[in-house]
C-alpha cells in the first residue's frame, strides 16, 4: 500500500510539473491519433454519407461487414499491417515499418468501420425526413452527400469522438508495427506496459493519469454533445 501511494504521489507531480519524457510521450500519442482519426473521418464519413443515399445490390452486406468490422482485433489489425510494410511485404521499399505513419495506418483500419458505422445509423435516419425533399428539387448524388454531412455535422462529431476513444487507447497494433522505440514511436499506451514492466510505477501511473483524463475528456465531449441534441440547440 506504501509503493503504491508513493507512486501515486511521484505521478502527480510528474503531471503537474510536465514532466520532459512524459510531454514528448503524450504529444506523440495525441498526434498520431489526431492524424489517424483526421485520415479515418475523411473515409468514413462520406462512405456513411453513400450508402444513406445510394441504393444497390450489396448495400445491406457493406453495412453487416462494417458493423463486423467494428469488433475486428487490433492484433489481426497490427499483424497485417506489419506483414504489408516489412521487407517482405509489398510495401516494403517503402520502410514504412516501425514509424508513425505505420502507427497511424494501423489506427485508421480500426476506427473507419466505428466511424462509419456510427454516423452511417445517423445519416441512414436523417435521410428518410429529407429523401422527398432532395428527390423533388432534383440535386445531385454528391450535393445530397454533402447536404447529409452538413446537417448532421454534430453526429459525425460524435462518431469522431468515438474513434479517437478507440484509437487513443489501442496498445496492441501500435505495439507490433510501431515497436515501441524510445523517442520514435513510443506512445502513452505502450509506455504504460512498458514502464509497468520495468517497475518504474510512478510514470507509469502518470501516464496512465493523462491517458485516463484524455479519455474521460472525450465521454464528457459525447455526453455533452447528447445532452445539447436532445434539448434541440446547437
Amino acid at each position: 500500500m506504501t509503493d503504491l501511494w508513493q507512486g501515486l504521489v511521484q505521478a502527480f507531480w510528474l503531471v503537474v510539473t510536465f514532466d520532459a519524457e512524459l510531454a514528448e510521450i503524450s504529444l506523440r500519442s495525441l498526434r498520431v491519433t489526431l492524424t489517424a482519426l483526421v485520415v479515418a473521418s475523411a473515409i468514413a464519413m462520406p462512405l456513411a454519407a453513400f450508402l444513406s443515399v445510394q441504393r444497390f445490390r450489396f448495400r445491406r452486406h457493406v453495412v453487416a461487414l462494417l458493423n463486423a468490422l467494428m469488433g475486428l482485433p487490433p492484433v489481426v489489425v497490427g499483424l497485417v499491417v506489419y506483414l504489408m510494410l516489412s521487407r517482405s511485404g509489398p510495401f516494403g521499399v517503402l520502410g514504412l515499418l516501425f514509424t508513425p505513419t505505420a502507427m497511424i495506418t494501423a489506427q485508421v483500419i480500426i476506427i473507419v468501420p466505428l466511424i462509419a458505422s456510427i454516423a452511417h445509423q445517423s445519416l441512414r435516419d436523417l435521410w428518410q425526413e429529407y429523401h422527398d425533399l432532395l428527390i423533388s428539387i432534383n440535386v445531385t448524388r454528391r450535393q445530397k452527400i454533402a447536404t447529409l454531412l452538413w446537417d448532421a455535422r454534430r453526429a459525425l462529431l460524435t462518431a469522431g469522438l468515438a474513434g479517437f476513444g478507440r484509437a487513443i487507447g489501442e496498445v496492441g497494433a501500435i505495439m507490433i508495427v510501431g515497436g515501441n522505440i524510445d523517442n520514435a514511436t513510443r506512445v502513452l499506451t505502450t509506455a504504460i506496459a512498458l514502464e509497468t514492466g520495468k517497475g518504474d510505477f510512478a510514470l507509469a501511473l502518470a501516464l496512465g493519469i493523462v491517458l485516463v483524463a484524455l479519455a474521460v475528456a472525450v465521454n464528457v465531449a459525447i455526453h455533452w454533445l447528447s445532452r445539447t441534441e436532445r434539448e434541440g440547440r446547437w
